[in-house]
């Protein structure tokens, strides 16, 4: 005997996203019942009426709230275009976006250090390019409450090298995380990837600063150094961190990528932002 719908949907709401598109296909109970509003209301965002509301398209209608899910899978811009939501298909995790002009990026208000222009390949209205500094330092912040709780997380510098990139090789960068009152959790990164012949250059320029500077901090040996993403760009990890139960205590997660003690000239790398997304389960 088939079970009522009504009583179906209620079962699925207790399971996961993936679990409600994989059982459509089971019979047309399971179908109908996977369509429903009690099932997906379950599945969104608890403030998904907020996230709706800072939205650039936030007068959009919706018919179900199935249709406002698909809607959120394929990110979002709020806060005036700033930020970048997104929620993950198949778990309902929340993804964001933080846009350069939502770090907090030194001397990037000096025309002279760094250059604010729109870019085609940018998911947000322009994008900054390091002209020149010798002190590198790029903050962003999140609230652990507007992530999904009981979820670990990885934050990720979106970047790009230039063709008048300098500077990068030879010194790495250091990256840290820090949550509330908690401990930085510091690691070292390069901001590009090897180049061998280049990098014999620059050490003719730059004579034995990268020794003097302990360049090699590195695991083993591998170098930690910018993976190139799906969209074109690249992305250097700042760190890891976790969330606490829902409704536990929101947090503020620090996210800091610096290159400060070389006093090392450098310029040629595109920031487009920073995103918090959720680190696959192992």
């Amino acid at each position: 005997m088939m079970l009522p719908e009504a009583c179906v949907a209620n079962i699925l709401s207790f399971t996961t996203p993936a679990d409600t598109f994989t059982s459509s296909a089971v019979s047309s109970v399971f179908h109908v019942a996977g369509d429903s509003d009690l099932v997906w209301e379950k599945f969104l965002p608890s403030d998904y009426s907020h996230v709706i509301s800072r939205s650039t398209d936030h007068h959009r209608k919706f018919s179900s709230k199935k249709e406002l899910y698909r809607y959120l899978c394929e990110s979002i811009l709020i806060d005036n275009g700033r930020k970048m939501f997104k929620i993950e298909k198949l778990s309902g995790k929340i993804s964001y976006i933080l846009s350069a002009r939502h770090l907090s990026i030194s001397w990037s208000d000096q025309r002279h250090y760094w250059s604010w222009n729109p870019r085609s390949d940018s998911r947000f209205s322009e994008g900054v390019e390091l002209i020149m500094t010798d002190w590198l330092e790029i903050i962003g912040k999140i609230q652990t409450g507007a992530l999904s709780p009981n979820t670990n997380y990885g934050a990720y510098l979106i970047m790009k090298v230039t063709s008048r990139a300098y500077g990068l090789e030879l010194v790495p960068a250091e990256t840290w995380i820090k949550v509330g009152n908690g401990e930085k959790k510091t690691k070292s990164t390069y901001l590009s990837r090897l180049d061998s012949k280049k990098q014999q250059m620059e050490r003719l320029f730059y004579g034995q600063r990268e020794q003097r500077m302990a360049m090699d901090k590195v695991v083993g040996d591998h170098r930690m150094e910018p993976e190139v993403r799906e969209d074109g760009w690249m992305e250097i990890e700042l760190g890891e961190f976790g969330t606490g139960q829902e409704g536990g205590e929101d947090m503020e997660v620090v996210m800091s990528l610096t290159e400060v003690k070389g006093y090392q000239l450098k310029g040629g790398i595109a920031i487009d932002g920073i995103e918090v997304r959720p680190k696959p389960q192992k």
